[in-house]
């Protein structure tokens, strides 16, 4: 097994090895996994092939299809699209994908993205980038392939994807309210570089233009600032319920304690006051644009 330039996997074959690795600790995604290769290995078999032949027929190498099999490696879609055609399955694997889809992403996020999906409304301050929701594909995946100790490029595909995914909030109906404050600093550092920052730039307005989204920027010339803290976030609930997560307090963990999230919505609160206005942050946004 080698890397090639783009940094996929790659089997003796040589086609590409595409999958993201279970993780150990996430016992409900790994079952769900482990299932869909028990049901692959039971067709592969039933059809009298072996894994190297199978692998062949469908692409891939046999590595990757004794990883599958295994429950040590989740399969993409055209995987089980394909896997489907040559054992004929007669849709019985490619229905897998939903299943596959729910648990392909960390648990974490999957758990973040679950809470978004149900809130109906968000408020977040975020200090050193971007909210993820804010974030253009590439440059998510320049933020994540910054990271140190740096992760594998799979990897970093694969928290771009879940990333990216989580923004199917703002095609909701009726949509949540959503409100973000960002650090001046966050609209002018270049992660990724000028051209990626422009495009950023360029989608901050785009969706700031959204009727139930205010974006406000908090002026780095700003003498009082009730964030110094660090990122905060506070979701609501149709059923009047919340939770809340501020950076540095409650163990930095989810909170719905009533008694906490009254401090982290009273921050939340004063930082969207010191704020600039939500028209005044677009024109600010704007004129970064120009200067970028």
């Amino acid at each position: 097994m080698s890397l090639d330039e783009t940094g996929m996997e790659r089997g003796d074959a040589g086609a590409d090895e595409p999958g993201w690795d279970v993780d150990p600790d996430d016992e409900s995604g790994a079952a769900v996994i482990a299932a869909v290769g028990r049901q692959i290995k039971a067709w592969r078999e039933s059809a009298g092939l072996r894994a190297g032949e199978f692998g062949a027929a469908i692409g891939y190498g046999e590595d990757l299809v004794y990883k599958v099999e295994g429950g040590r490696r989740i399969p993409r879609p055209e995987f089980l699209d394909r896997a489907d055609d040559v054992l004929g399955a007669g849709g019985k694997l490619a229905a897998m994908k939903r299943d596959v889809a729910e648990v392909r992403y960390p648990k974490k996020i999957r758990e973040l993205a679950k809470l978004e999906a149900q809130a109906v409304e968000l408020s977040a301050y975020g200090s050193h980038n971007l909210h993820g929701l804010l974030q253009t594909e590439e440059y998510a995946r320049a933020l994540f392939g910054m990271r140190r100790p740096a992760f594998s490029q799979d990897e970093v595909e694969r928290l771009v994807a879940a990333r990216v995914a989580r923004q199917s909030i703002f095609d909701r109906s009726p949509g949540p309210e959503l409100s973000f404050v960002q650090e001046e600093v966050t609209l002018r550092r270049h992660l990724g570089g000028r051209m990626v920052l422009r495009r950023q730039l360029e989608r901050l307005l785009e969706v700031g233009q959204l009727r139930n989204v205010e974006i406000q920027v908090m002026p780095t010339g700003r003498d009082d600032h009730a964030g110094m803290g660090g990122e905060m976030q506070v979701l609501k609930f149709r059923d009047g319920s919340a939770v809340g997560r501020s950076e540095g307090d409650f163990g930095s963990r989810p909170v719905s304690d009533p008694k906490h999230l009254r401090i982290i919505e009273l921050r939340c609160g004063i930082i969207r006051a010191q704020a600039l206005t939500p028209r005044e942050s677009l024109a600010f946004i704007e004129q970064v644009l120009g200067e970028t």
